[in-house]
């Protein structure tokens, strides 16, 4: 384990997310299945630290922040700019909004500050494989989740496909066919 990956381990159970309960168990289990299946997949390293910490400003689906949009600094200093730059993103992503359109290269709405940006192909590329493999967890682990969601995930993440790696691509057809 490197010493960002640590760091942000320390940081978040230091935050209380293993005392958190979330769909499949806590959010800290959650956070780290996330981070392995996006290392399996060999992402970035940036990504699978944004992966691992992607909760930590709360998100559209779950509102529970660890830490403060004000303070993203210390944020910053444990996992880099990077990494940092891109929980930021995925927790500021206005779901309703952004999704129908990212993959087209539609507007990006910040839900935090309601403002409209149009983010480059690798930003939007990083967000959804970070996306697919935070649902992904999800569906894996929790059968009501599955049901509900799974056909809707589906679609969304077939219409994302030219978005994807391989791995992450291979990931949505095996497990939601």
């Amino acid at each position: 384990m490197d010493d960002r990956t640590a760091a942000a381990l320390d940081l978040l159970a230091g935050r209380g997310a293993e005392e958190i309960a979330h769909p499949g168990g806590t959010l800290l289990a959650h956070l780290q299945r996330v981070h392995a299946m996006l290392e399996r997949w060999r992402v970035r390293p940036a990504v699978r630290l944004a992966g691992l910490c992607h909760a930590f400003y709360g998100t559209d689906g779950f509102a529970t922040a660890l830490g403060e949009t004000s303070r993203r600094a210390e944020l910053v200093a444990c996992i880099g700019e990077e990494a940092e730059n891109l929980v930021y993103f995925y927790a500021s992503c206005d779901r309703a909004s952004s999704y129908p359109e990212l993959a087209r290269g539609g507007p990006f709405r910040d839900r935090f500050s309601g403002e409209r940006s149009d983010p480059p192909p690798a930003a939007r590329r990083d967000f959804a494989e970070l996306t697919v493999a935070n649902e992904l967890d999800l569906v894996e682990i929790n059968p009501e989740f599955r049901e509900r969601y799974g056909p809707g995930l589906r679609d969304l993440f077939t219409s994302w496909d030219a978005l994807l790696g391989d791995a992450a691509r291979h990931a949505v057809r095996t497990v939601l066919p």
